[in-house]
């Protein structure tokens, strides 16, 4: 499935029109259009607008890779709670570590990350 029909699937899956869905991403109805058929490819900046406004998952938005949606704060926080009262304690340490970071550290690792997901398109795309 190519980016541009994962486009499609996010918008039917919220029951929206092209005219409604382009709109909250500050788009017109026929770029829509254009996008959904291939006939224009998404820019980053329309493909962050797409995640930010409907909680897509980028990875999944860029790669089809993982759940079309992300969790919510609420669920990302109930699952740190179960890994940290089990026993998986390479995931524990995880986010132990997360905890001993730097803010510099973090930007860090988030530049390394998006790097890292760059690399991994960019291989996909040769492929």
């Amino acid at each position: 499935m190519t980016q541009n029909e994962r486009v499609k699937e996010i918008r039917k899956t919220l029951g929206l029109t092209l005219e409604k869905f382009g709109e909250r991403i500050g788009v017109t109805r026929g770029s829509m259009s254009n996008i959904e058929n291939g006939n224009r490819n998404l820019t980053e900046q329309m493909t962050k607008s797409i995640c930010r406004e409907f909680s897509v998952d980028y990875m999944w938005l860029t790669t089809g890779e993982g759940e079309m949606f992300i969790d919510t704060d609420d669920d990302f926080i109930e699952r740190i709670d179960r890994i940290m009262a089990g026993e998986d304690e390479a995931r524990k340490n995880l986010f132990k570590f997360m905890l001993e970071l730097s803010d510099e550290d973090i930007v860090a690792l988030d530049r390394l990350m998006k790097k890292a997901i760059e690399f991994t398109q960019n291989n996909k795309e040769k492929d």
